[in-house]
């Protein structure tokens, strides 16, 4: 039997065509449970690999790779940030200084951990990227200008443009100046980084700041960004070997690390889940590809009789099976990423129609939720739920082969 005439006899058993054969609908549901699996799969993994993206570039984006910290503050920090730079793996250095400060409005106080960090139209931050090109101008030009978290914002009930009173108390150590413990700043602009740091941020430039925490002309530390992400504990370890005794680092990986991780196991556990029920359906075509040996055991008793080798009907199986995945992985895939196109729109939309906000910065990294759909995930997910359906198809087709059609006649005689 050729292998045109046995392409068709597979075709047949697998598309109904307009009737009503068993074979074909039993192949039809091995389809519908492969197609689901697959969907399921593919927006899922989309939805975890949108936030290890976001976790990678809009999150670590706006968070220093290493920082080096001081423990007293530094004078000569330009000529400390020259020798950093230097490093073959930091690609920029910025001088920072932290002080804790309460945010008065009115009646409605908020506290936060101030930051100051020096801001110039030359060198670009990622933070003031996601302003607006007026907003950036405003705070280039504002001394006492303030960028605010949005979390912070509304529960103060400030917007842009703004007064509101900075308290920063004053240092415990009488001998350097003490800090001034009120200031009046003005909302420059309102951070809407989608993140965290919503939460968190208040950033002033970096002379107001010092003179706030008591430490004109002087820094806390400095802020590096590298090339490495996952390198930054030897960076950081390397940067302060090359300094005086005095200084220690931190990196993203302390503050950060274990949110990263959470994502990688979530998605390691998450994909090992649902490749299961991958193969729960490819366990679904073995159990039909078996009925419909039992369904067609006259035809096939009949076919060897005509000259069909065992190997022709077994082959009948096997391209039975590879056709069932083959639609299956094809129509779960394309479900699966329009499904992930659509997930984020219907989520805002639920969101907005309830009212509710279902991820918040909060307890979750971003208040959004990030798709990311990866042509390696598709071919990886296609490749095994095919490879599951023709291993699944081999055992129904090996009963069919070994069927011994002289028995089978008689039977049915």
């Amino acid at each position: 039997m050729s292998f045109a005439e046995t392409l068709r006899i597979a075709l047949r058993n697998t598309f109904a065509f307009g009737h009503g054969y068993l074979s074909s609908f039993l192949s039809s549901l091995s389809m519908l449970g492969l197609v689901l699996a697959v969907m399921l799969l593919v927006t899922v993994l989309s939805v975890m690999n949108g936030f290890d993206k976001e976790m990678r570039e809009r999150i670590l984006s706006l968070v220093p790779h290493v920082t080096i910290h001081a423990q007293e503050p530094i004078v000569d920090w330009p000529e400390l940030a020259d020798h950093v730079a230097q490093h073959p793996q930091v690609i920029s250095v910025r001088p920072f200084v932290q002080f804790d400060t309460l945010l008065m409005q009115g009646s409605s106080i908020e506290t936060a951990r101030g930051v100051g960090l020096q801001f110039s139209p030359e060198v670009d931050s990622p933070l003031l990227a996601m302003l607006s090109p007026k907003d950036r101008a405003v705070f280039y030009t504002q001394g006492d200008g303030l960028l605010l978290g949005k979390g912070i914002a509304q529960s103060l009930g400030v917007r842009r443009g703004d007064r509101l009173t900075l308290i920063v108390p004053a240092l415990l150590d009488q001998s350097r100046p003490a800090a001034k413990e009120f200031e009046t700043v003005v909302v420059s602009a309102v951070l809407d980084t989608g993140t965290e740091l919503d939460h968190s941020a208040a950033v002033v430039h970096l002379p107001l700041a010092a003179r706030l925490a008591g430490i004109p002309g002087r820094v806390n530390g400095l802020q590096i960004t590298t090339q490495d992400l996952f390198g930054v504990s030897n960076i950081g370890w390397e940067l302060v070997s090359q300094l005086p005794s005095g200084y220690y680092a931190s990196n993203w990986m302390m503050t950060h690390g274990n949110l990263y991780a959470a994502i990688q196991l979530s998605r390691d556990l998450v994909s090992i889940l649902l490749f299961s029920i991958i193969a729960v359906a490819a366990f679904n075509v073995v159990s039909s590809l078996v009925l419909v040996v039992f369904d067609k055991r006259s035809d096939i008793a009949i076919l060897r009789t005509l000259g069909a080798s065992p190997g022709n009907v077994a082959l009948v199986f096997v391209l039975q099976g590879a056709m069932i995945g083959v639609v299956g992985v094809a129509l779960g895939t394309v479900l699966g990423v329009l499904a992930s196109l659509a997930v984020p729109g219907l989520v805002a939309g639920l969101e907005g129609l309830l009212d509710i906000q279902f991820l918040n910065t909060d307890v979750y990294p971003v208040s959004f939720l990030p798709v990311d759909i990866l042509p390696s995930d598709i071919l990886t997910v296609a490749t095994v739920a095919l490879l599951m359906c023709v291993l699944a198809s081999i055992y129904p087709a090996l009963r069919a082969a070994r069927l011994a059609p002289a028995s089978v006649l008689h039977e049915e005689a």
